[in-house]
């Protein structure tokens, strides 16, 4: 059973439990009155009528429909107790008692009881006989007006149900959509506090450098233009590969030897930069293997192409990368669960497929395959040299 229907039970439960304890005790204080009952039966009545109302609490605190079950017969025994044989005389006073228990005690059990198959089986039988009981067992001149009044207290109990019963799925959708629009809304701010803080680097460090090259290095010595020139290549290798330099002051930032770089870490890059953008990526296998700068950046360029055409075409939003290695070969394996494709239908004009990762690969000595066919998602093979 999900949340909802949890929920949608507990507030029918309370409500059937709110209306039938008012309905229980009005039944009582008019029972009480004297001259209604005799004492004894008086006592039968408010020890019962004291069951039901437990009955009602337990069934209410458990969202259970045997308790439920107690409550209703409980109230039923109450009604047969308290009525007046047919054919006897029936006191105005002990006729409204019998209305109120009917109508206000016991027809709360339809909200409950509508809401399935089992209780729909029980509400009928019940309902029809509280109707017919009561108008019997009644004032003979107030019949019609009796029974009227209880198949009245039943049929509002029942739209009553009926209407907070389907009030809580459309709420809890409501509550989803408004969710829904809030996380677009807030990554629609992180992509664009992001955005900010890509041109603020760029602007602190490429621009920078372009400008004095521009202008032929005045006031720069070669060396130092050389070596913020390297800074920069190296800041946007990384920026392509999804990682946020940090930076220390302006025009500093915080990077790290692409020699040296493990496979692990940038891997945990490229995983972040698409989840930013909803492609949830799961890595399995071996992240720690280290590969020559040349080759880790087509490695992983190629991967984010992969990745890139799964978020974009396959209909899905998870990828599963596994990373595996032997003596001489790093290998990437993408799956995706999507729509899949014709292989076939890669030909010279895929241009994004053939030259950024076939033609990178190829590139740096190794390969890249494609299995996939409509209805059965993708996998992608990717192959580069250990170095």
């Amino acid at each position: 059973m999900d949340l909802i229907t949890k929920e949608r039970n507990r507030l029918l439960y309370r409500s059937a439990r709110l209306i039938g304890l008012i309905g229980i005790g009005l039944a009582a204080v008019e029972l009480s009155l004297p001259g209604i009952l005799p004492l004894t039966t008086l006592l039968y009545a408010l020890l019962g009528l004291a069951a039901a109302a437990a009955a009602l609490v337990r069934a209410a605190s458990k969202t259970s429909l045997w308790w439920f079950v107690g409550y209703i017969a409980a109230g039923l025994a109450v009604l047969v107790l308290i009525a007046t044989p047919v054919g006897g005389d029936a006191s105005p006073a002990r006729s409204i008692a019998l209305t109120t228990l009917a109508a206000g005690g016991i027809a709360p059990s339809a909200l409950v009881l509508l809401q399935s198959m089992r209780g729909i089986v029980l509400l009928f039988p019940t309902a029809a006989a509280t109707i017919i009981f009561v108008g019997i067992a009644g004032l003979p001149s107030n019949r019609i007006s009796t029974s009227g009044l209880i198949a009245l207290g039943w049929l509002l109990s029942a739209l009553a149900g009926y209407w907070l019963a389907s009030s809580v799925p459309r709420a809890v959708r409501r509550i989803y959509s408004i969710g829904r629009a809030h996380r677009a809304e807030r990554a629609a701010s992180e992509v664009e506090a992001q955005r900010r803080q890509s041109a603020r680097l760029l602007h602190d460090t490429v621009l920078a450098t372009l400008t004095l090259l521009a202008h032929s290095g005045v006031g720069v010595n070669a060396q130092a233009l050389r070596q913020q020139a390297g800074d920069d290549a190296r800041l946007l290798r990384q920026l392509r590969l999804g990682a946020t330099p940090t930076p220390q002051a302006s025009g500093q930032y915080n990077l790290e030897a692409t020699q040296d770089s493990p496979l692990g870490h940038t891997l945990e890059s490229v995983k972040q930069r698409f989840g930013r953008m909803g492609l949830e990526v799961s890595w399995h296998g071996r992240g720690q293997v280290l590969l020559p700068s040349d080759v880790l950046d087509s490695f992983l360029l190629a991967l984010a192409e992969c990745l890139e055409n799964v978020r974009r075409h396959s209909g899905v939003g998870e990828a599963h990368v596994t990373i595996t290695d032997d003596e001489t070969m790093v290998r990437a394996m993408i799956t995706d669960s999507g729509v899949g494709f014709d292989v076939a239908e890669i030909g010279d004009g895929r241009l994004g497929f053939r030259d950024s990762v076939v033609g990178r690969l190829k590139e740096v000595g190794g390969n890249a395959r494609v299995f996939s066919s409509p209805g059965a998602g993708t996998t992608v093979v990717l192959e580069v040299p250990r170095g």
